[in-house]
């Protein structure tokens, strides 16, 4: 059983066919140094990946009466790494769960071809999702590109029969003793990896991380509506680094947001939306792999973004949270100090990159998959193919976030902001939006000094809309009119 996204024992769809029809199973994970070579030697999604291991193969050891049973992990290739124990073990099956990214595809597809040569199968199966692939097909037989007729043949197809748990727990004699050649589970220190700040952030890695934030969540759930789109408090489910994963079965959440959605619960109603936003994207990318890097609308490939030294302050401004807008600033240091960001932030602040300082989306869209915990390639690019109007179902270009008002209807009181923005704490509540616009009219608080201890804005965002419309002009194949006023192709 090769574990990859899915780090859990509990309802895991792989898992329990290898159960269900092998005599005895091995599990192994691939610390994939593909993936992890290029990384940053601090990153939190690895010491969530370490720790995750650590509690499956504690889960494994606790649940199986077979003595010495365990995780295999190794620091490797993964191409090489599993057709090496495959035949080291003997093995007539490696099972494993659908990774639909473009790079895993290939991945995968190397390793049949490799285990093929000797004898030896490889089984896959849809685990991350609900629906995947061609599953959700429009009355002509084509893929969905706009959410809500995808969200409504989606809610049509579905029944109670997709989210039946997996009897990934059945069968626990059938569990093998690692075998004596099997290295101990490494540690940071041991792949080239540092400790970073996750535990000061009180998140718990593994399954048992997981499952209490998702009673936390369950608790909250019929509030989330009302909710989620203010960063200061408490109205998120915070488990999309679970889900990415895969430490919590996507079935369960689904199952109970589902259910609590028929009783009119509009909270669970709305989650349940978020959850098939997930698989709309996953489905995406299976058809369109060329929106990784590509924009989905090619048309949006024509335009002009800044580029050169100027536009390289403005993008390094932006990722250090210093472009003199609060929220957009508060949000980028919560992804720096912590690796999350609120939904609402994360559409803000990337309507201010591409739409406010017109950087090309596909820099920020680099920067998050950087730092996210929860990074997810088919999610974080549709993500920012939205904000940017480059993508399907996009807001229209012309949308365009003003971040002053954001701050007013979102954080009003300047909670968040405070947090994060602490050079902005002693300014009234009034002030924090359009700090620049109070110092104008009345004096700042004692001490502060704008220019000096936050900086002013990077960017004047009445100037800069304009400028967009101009940008995103060429896609309409008409003349419009030039920032300078003038009547110019862009």
């Amino acid at each position: 059983m090769w574990f990859r996204r899915d780090l859990r024992l509990q309802d895991n769809r792989a898992l329990a066919q290898a159960l269900a029809q092998c005599h005895e199973v091995q599990g192994i994970f691939v610390l994939d140094q593909d993936i992890l070579t290029p990384l940053p030697r601090a990153d939190r999604r690895v010491e969530f990946i370490v720790e995750s291991l650590a509690a499956l193969d504690a889960g494994i050891r606790a649940h199986a009466p077979t003595p010495g049973a365990g995780l295999i992990v190794e620091h490797a290739r993964a191409v090489e790494c599993i057709v090496k124990w495959a035949r080291a073990l003997k093995v007539e099956v490696v099972y494993a769960n659908h990774d639909d990214e473009p790079a895993s595809l290939l991945r995968d597809s190397r390793v049949k071809k490799a285990l093929a040569e000797f004898g030896i199968a490889f089984s896959t199966f849809k685990d991350h999702v609900i629906f995947e692939r061609s599953e959700v097909l429009s009355l002509s037989q084509s893929p969905f590109m706009v959410f809500t007729p995808y969200k409504n043949a989606w809610l049509k197809k579905f029944t109670p029969h997709d989210v039946v748990a997996q009897k990934s727990t059945a069968h626990p004699e059938r569990w093998a003793a690692r075998p004596p050649q099997a290295k101990a589970l490494p540690n940071l220190k041991s792949i080239g990896f540092e400790a970073t700040n996750w535990s000061s952030l009180g998140l718990e890695a593994g399954h048992a991380g997981a499952r209490a934030l998702w009673l936390d969540f369950k608790k909250r759930m019929p509030k989330y509506k009302a909710a989620r789109d203010y960063p200061a408090i408490k109205g998120a489910s915070y488990l999309s680094v679970h889900l990415r994963f895969g430490t919590l079965s996507i079935r369960e959440l689904v199952k109970h947001a589902h259910a609590q959605s028929l009783t009119g619960c509009e909270g669970s109603a709305v989650w349940l939306s978020e959850l098939i936003w997930r698989d709309f994207y996953h489905q995406i990318m299976h058809h369109h792999p060329r929106v990784v890097g590509q924009s989905f609308k090619p048309d949006y490939d024509l335009i002009e973004w800044e580029t050169g030294a100027a536009a390289q302050q403005l993008f390094t401004a932006w990722c250090e949270g210093q472009t003199g807008y609060p929220l957009v600033d508060a949000a980028m240091r919560q992804l720096n100090q912590t690796g999350y960001m609120h939904n609402r932030l994360r559409m803000v602040a990337a309507s201010f990159l591409v739409k406010d300082l017109g950087i090309d989306w596909r820099q920020g869209e680099a920067y998050f998959a950087q730092h996210l915990n929860d990074f997810d390639l088919a999610a974080n690019n549709g993500g920012w193919q939205w904000a940017s109007s480059s993508g399907c179902d996009a807001q229209p270009y012309f949308r365009i976030f003003n971040p002053t008002t954001q701050s007013e209807k979102f954080d009003p009181q300047g909670q968040f902001i405070r947090r994060y923005v602490p050079e902005l704490a002693a300014w009234p509540d009034e002030a924090l939006h359009a700090p620049w616009v109070y110092e104008q009219k009345k004096s700042a608080p004692v001490g502060s000094v704008l220019g000096r201890d936050y900086p002013r804005p990077i960017v004047d965002h009445a100037a800069a809309r304009q400028k967009t419309l101009w940008r995103y002009g060429v896609v309409k194949s008409q003349k419009i009119s030039a920032p300078d006023g003038k009547n110019a192709e862009p």
